[in-house]
């Protein structure tokens, strides 16, 4: 199963507890902040402040909450002031990541993330060093339990201007490709059909992945958990490739 893939169910399947640890609320603030600071606070104009509030709302984020947030983005109300960094290196068997942070404390997020990555068999690189590796393309991840049966998701993807679909037999998703301006069309014909959706973001796909097996998928998988954890990480990319037979099946543990 592709890195993307896996992770994003796995993220998924652990929502809840995130947002018990208020770690949720925190990266979504941040992310209005930010987004309204560079887009303004109009959401038919600034389509990553749409996608931040509606995260915010589906987190059951109190409307307050966001209402300061947009606030604070548009100079309304004081507060830290937050800078977006992207850090690039290496992760397990050579595993290419990007970790894209909103931090408002550069030096302390680079000693963090350097920290995190030579914690899990892995170095922090120079920037450049392997963001030549992924495509920006909008990801839509689907269940494959709550929906209709594929064929009939395929053709619906398809129709709405998908640029691919995928559907791997170990799979319980799947994962619909788009460019990143078509994203939202996508998602949108997808709700009209009542398909479920698990999550649907602009994301960063590997044109190569990287097969991980034993302690290299478990480091892996530790590394991408220790990263999203990090009150400053808002994304993290990788290349791996981890099947659930190959580990066991036990790969969200």
């Amino acid at each position: 199963m592709s890195g993307h893939n896996k992770w994003a169910s796995i993220k998924h399947k652990k929502a809840a507890t995130d947002a018990k640890k208020g770690k949720v609320f925190t990266k979504i603030i941040r992310e209005i902040i930010v987004a309204t600071k560079t887009g303004g606070v109009q959401i038919d104009h600034n389509s990553r402040l749409r996608k931040a509030i509606d995260d915010a709302k589906e987190a059951n984020m109190p409307q307050d909450n966001i209402k300061k947030a947009i606030q604070r983005g548009n100079g309304e109300i004081s507060g830290a002031i937050y800078e977006e960094i992207v850090y690039e290196g290496y992760g397990p068997a050579g595993v290419a990541l990007i970790v894209e942070t909103t931090t408002d404390n550069k030096n302390r997020t680079t000693s963090d993330i350097r920290k995190i990555f030579s914690s899990y068999k892995g170095s922090l690189g120079e920037t450049g060093c392997v963001g030549w590796m992924f495509n920006r393309k909008g990801c839509i991840i689907i269940d494959k339990k709550s929906s209709v049966d594929e064929e009939t998701v395929m053709n619906i993807a398809l129709e709405a201007g998908t640029e691919d679909f995928k559907s791997e037999p170990e799979s319980d998703t799947y994962e619909i490709i788009t460019s990143p301006l078509d994203l939202e069309t996508v998602k949108n014909t997808l709700h009209e059909k009542n398909i479920a959706v698990i999550s649907a973001e602009i994301t960063m796909i590997p044109q190569t992945q990287i097969t991980l097996n034993g302690e290299d998928a478990k480091s892996m998988l530790k590394l991408m958990g220790e990263l999203e954890a990090h009150e400053d990480v808002k994304n993290v990319y990788a290349n791996f490739d981890i099947s659930d037979k190959r580990y066991g099946g036990k790969l969200d543990e």
